[in-house]
């Protein structure tokens, strides 16, 4: 009796001792997002750093820290996991992003978009799949097979272009801008696509018939991720356009349109779909329909809850890739070979410099030949800086690393933890060195971007506001239907097809989607409300 009391005793004071040391590990890593958020607002207007690169030096510095005081023990208050990562950290990001993009410039940049975002990102990972293949046999490693080496393309083919977007300026650079910020989400999608097909097909003995299931794979997840987006979407807006929760309680429709985009993800995540997918076209479902139907105080609330969610989110990416970089037990396994260790960094890097430039210039090209204005082509230093944003490796790198050569977050093969060492090598490169020439790049390629006449508007159909080019054909103007002359043959459609389709989808909208699911235009009055006001009809 006695002995199991004190069994029972001293399990609760470990217990009590746990508890208690994660409670310390939880106000130290508040407490240093803190430090990031104000360290990065102090060094707003320097030439090198940005906040991402404020958290990763912060984290890193934090490592260091630790690693002294635990003997060499540890470096991390936590341990990098690869589900903190996609489940709670990169939903509110991408949702966000589609929540506040322009969807004007984002659609009419579309082709080009899924060009770079899609294309680009499979010709990428071609590329470091090959050129790995063969590099890392000349080095000695020879113990890896096909799967790993096609993960290794997907992972290194998703670009994290934070640093530059936090430099452009959307306003001076809108069709800059909206590539870069387009080509990340949809890279980013295309990358975590491509791994789960990788990891759910058997490549051992590869064919025709596997190549082409393959792709059927990656075009399913890929058009199903987006539709259940969509439809979730629609389904927040029809429901709080319908029972109009702000008639009694705007909390309540804040906290629905909240859990809506978080069920989207989750959603996609129990179909084994892309929950970057779905959840992006999620959040630019609900800013065309339903962040409308809701009082005036919510779209404050809202609009600024998901930008902060957001902001903390990548805060807390950084610096935790940041502290998790120093962790000893990968470094172990590769301290009696740093030679291997730099050679695999450097053939990383040097395949991530040449996949990029493999399809950013050509894709380039093959996009200028459909532009008919001159203003709508790239130049060759816009081509620079979109390749040189697509350079730096981030979290979604770092996750499937995790997720293709740990269990757990722990690793007890040799050439595993070569690759998570190596991972982190090109992700800490890449962000600090590439991320803090950034500005001076730009500022040398971009010294006074030109960009036509324009007045600052606030669009209603977006929770941000934005300039809007005054083109002489006003074809930018998302205010109204645009007086486009109808095609009279299939040359002149194709000819003019943006402002084609954008004119027929304005009408469609108007017609049928707008009176069903509410938005601009369609607001519910309700009597007695002191927030809403009736707002005019689209003609």
């Amino acid at each position: 009796m006695t002995v199991g009391l004190s069994f029972v005793v001293s399990k609760l004071q470990m217990l009590s001792t746990s508890d208690h040391a994660s409670v310390v590990s939880m106000n130290l890593f508040v407490a240093l997002l803190c430090a990031c958020i104000v360290i990065g607002h102090l060094l707003e207007e320097n030439r090198w750093m940005n906040e991402s690169i404020t958290a990763l030096v912060i984290g890193l510095c934090t490592g260091v820290v630790i690693l002294l005081i635990s003997g060499g023990k540890s470096s991390h208050l936590l341990v990098f996991s690869e589900d903190l990562f996609f489940i709670y950290l990169l939903p509110p990001i991408i949702f966000n992003a589609g929540f506040q993009v322009k969807k004007k410039q984002f659609f009419k940049n579309f082709i080009t978009i899924v060009l770079f975002g899609a294309v680009g990102t499979l010709i990428s990972c071609t590329i470091i799949t090959l050129g790995a293949t063969q590099l890392f046999k000349k080095i000695g490693i020879d113990s890896l097979d096909i799967g790993d080496y096609l993960a290794i393309g997907a992972i290194f083919a998703a670009t994290d272009s934070v640093c530059t977007l936090q430099v452009l300026n959307q306003d001076e650079t809108p069709l800059l801008y909206s590539l870069v910020f387009g080509e990340g989400v949809v890279n980013d999608a295309t990358s975590v696509v491509l791994f789960n097909a990788i990891q759910n097909f058997d490549l051992t003995h590869i064919d025709s018939k596997t190549a082409l299931q393959f792709l059927g794979n990656f075009l399913y997840l890929f058009a199903a991720s987006t539709l259940l987006g969509v439809l979730t979407g629609l389904l927040s807006a029809y429901v709080i356009k319908k029972l109009y929760f702000g008639r009694h309680s705007t909390d309540r429709e804040v906290a629905l349109m909240i859990l809506m985009a978080y069920l989207s993800y989750m959603l996609a995540e129990l179909l084994n779909l892309s929950g970057i997918l779905t959840v992006f076209f999620c959040g630019i479902v609900m800013s065309h329909y339903t962040w409308h139907n809701v009082t005036e105080s919510s779209r404050i609330t809202t609009k600024h809850a998901f930008a902060t969610l957001s902001f903390v989110a990548e805060i807390f990416i950084f610096l935790y890739v940041g502290m998790d970089a120093l962790d000893i037990e990968k470094w172990r396994f590769v301290s009696d070979s740093p030679g291997k260790s730099v050679a695999v960094s450097s053939i990383m890097l040097g395949l991530v410099l040449v996949g990029r430039a493999a399809f950013v210039f050509p894709l380039s090209f093959l996009s200028n030949l459909s532009k008919k204005s001159q203003h709508e082509k790239l130049s060759i230093r816009q081509q620079v800086v979109i390749w040189w944003a697509g350079l730096m490796r981030g979290a979604v790198s770092m996750a499937l690393a995790y997720n293709q050569f740990t269990r757990s977050g722990h690793t007890q093969l040799r050439v595993n933890a070569l690759m998570i060492t190596s991972t982190i090598t090109v992700v800490l490169v890449s962000t600090m060195v590439f991320g803090m020439m950034t500005k001076p790049l730009i500022s040398f390629l971009l010294p006074n971007p030109k960009h036509t006449t324009s007045m600052t508007l606030s669009d209603p159909s977006t929770p941000k506001s934005f300039t809007a080019p005054l083109l002489g054909s006003a074809q930018d103007s998302d205010f109204g239907v645009i007086d486009v002359p109808r095609p009279n043959s299939i040359r002149a459609l194709l000819a003019t097809p943006t402002h084609t389709v954008h004119r027929y989808w304005r009408k469609f909208d108007d017609a049928f989607m707008r009176p069903v699911f509410g938005g601009r235009g369609f607001v519910p009055f309700v009597p007695g409300s002191p927030t809403e006001r009736r707002e005019p009809q689209w003609q």
